[in-house]
């Protein structure tokens, strides 16, 4: 196998996605030394977007989101268009949609529709103690089975048994921290990232082995974090509780098939990194690897057969609808548009917009400085996708990996930084937003953009800190 074939789908978070042909796919990106840091208006537009405009006009955000994200794609695509030519905006635009969006959607569609047919009946009551074993569940199998997988299989009984509680919003606060970012971070199946390394010729175990004591630490904190808060909100809910809406049952799973669906996307996904027979097929100018295509192909005839095969009464158990994942579908074909210039000036490394930046990862004497790797490749995940932001300090630090595993901090630095700050905002990571959606369809009345990021800041920030003392200097 030839990992320089395979690069990673724009994610920001979620399991992973491998797509073809690093090489080729810069070339069908523009060049990020030829670029201002103008061209990264419209992204940033895309994100205020995303931040204010649910607070300043909600009504207007929630009809017409979709259009909205269509706005600042096209004031990125036609100056673009105007400026390099048509031909190169096109191409842009198509790999782009091709090997990047439409693999993420189907993704994100074969989990949303897999995991919204697994109901858990019976009631559990939310309490702190109830609560901090679900989170742990769920950190675990974020490492096993993925990020956005943990997070779809575990946010509905987490909802569910916090519907009675007047104060459960920082539930979900913390469930993203940990369920869909630091939890998947022992494993190259954990999160999209570490595959990539995995893929670049990182050892399967090395993550296990060297990510295991920080990621131990900050889950440690968090948990505890958590369950000090939740029994403060729990001895201070109002009296009396609001009528629980789940009745009392004894506890049964409901729809077990799509615990197999669940393991036939994690194979689909895994097998799509790792066999790389050579063939291509050539659509509409794009080169799309037989590997992917047949991986897409799988994961729609999973989300079908999971339809078919779900009871009837599991998705209504879980309030399924395809509202949220409709939401971010649009929403992210925005960010995946107005994202392709600022992630070709990333790619320019010293030699684009962004060089001082970049240089802040050497000391003068060019020895690389390990909290500087954490720090910036951790604060671009957090808006940026943290795969492909990953890549560049990875390629920055020299790209070999025998030589980053024999070192061990700055690589250890990189991957940290990339999983664990993909959780600093909604868009760090793909399932951060997917959680809030589905969240907010339940009737949780989640934190607004820069409050999350005051929940994060105040939480995250000083564990990340500690991590630096620990284990970056």
């Amino acid at each position: 196998m030839r990992p320089e074939r395979l690069r990673r789908l724009g994610l920001g978070a979620a399991l992973f996605v491998a797509v073809p042909a690093a090489a080729r796919a810069a070339a069908a990106a523009p060049d990020g030394a030829a670029l201002s840091l103008w061209w990264g208006l419209p992204f940033a537009a895309m994100l205020l977007s995303i931040a204010l405009l649910p607070l300043l006009a909600g009504r207007l955000w929630h009809h017409h989101q979709g259009k909205i994200a269509a706005f600042w794609a096209l004031l990125f695509l036609v100056p673009f268009a105007l400026r390099f030519g048509v031909a190169s905006t096109l191409d842009a635009v198509l790999h782009t949609l091709l090997h990047e969006y439409l693999p993420f959607v189907v993704l994100l569609t074969a989990l949303y529709t897999v995991s919204g047919g697994i109901a858990l009946r019976g009631n559990l009551h939310g309490s702190p103690g109830q609560n901090t074993l679900l989170l742990a569940v769920g950190t675990v199998l974020a490492s096993l089975m993925g990020t956005t997988g943990a997070a779809m299989l575990m946010v509905r009984p987490v909802i569910r048994a916090n519907d009675a509680r007047r104060h459960n919003a920082h539930v979900l606060v913390f469930f993203i921290f940990l369920v869909a970012n630091a939890g998947g971070a022992l494993t190259p199946l954990g999160d999209p990232p570490l595959f990539l390394g995995f893929l670049k010729g990182v050892d399967f175990f090395w993550t296990l082995k060297h990510l295991l004591a920080p990621t131990a630490l900050l889950c440690a904190l968090l948990l505890t974090v958590f369950y000090l808060l939740d029994r403060w909100y729990w001895r201070h809910e109002d009296a009396p509780a609001r009528p629980d809406p789940t009745p009392d049952s004894p506890l049964a799973l409901v729809g077990a098939w799509n615990l197999l669906w669940l393991g036939v996307i994690v194979a689909a996904v895994l097998a799509s990194g790792l066999w790389a027979p050579g063939v291509s097929v050539h659509v509409l100018g794009q080169h799309l690897e037989l590997q992917n295509l047949l991986r897409d192909a799988a994961l729609v005839v999973v989300a079908l057969l999971s339809l078919a095969t779900t009871p009837w009464q599991a998705r209504h158990d879980n309030h399924f609808t395809w509202g949220p994942m409709v939401e971010v579908a649009k929403l992210f074909a925005g960010i995946f548009l107005t994202i392709i210039p600022v992630i070709a000036i990333l790619r320019a490394g010293t030699d684009g917009a962004l060089a001082p930046l970049v240089r802040l990862t050497s000391d003068a004497a060019g020895q690389p400085i390990p909290a500087a790797y954490f720090w910036l490749t951790g604060a671009l995940s957090s808006f940026l996708d943290n795969a492909p932001t990953y890549l560049v300090f990875f390629n920055l630090a020299g790209g070999d990996a025998p030589q980053l595993m024999a070192e061990v901090t700055t690589l250890l630095a990189i991957s940290a930084g990339a999983v664990f700050m993909g959780a600093v905002t909604y868009i760090g990571n793909a399932p951060n937003f997917m959680v809030k959606a589905i969240a907010e369809h339940r009737g949780v009345r989640m934190p607004s953009f820069f409050a999350y990021i005051g929940w994060s800041m105040a939480l995250l920030l000083p564990a990340f800190l500690l991590l630096t003392v620990v284990f970056f200097r």
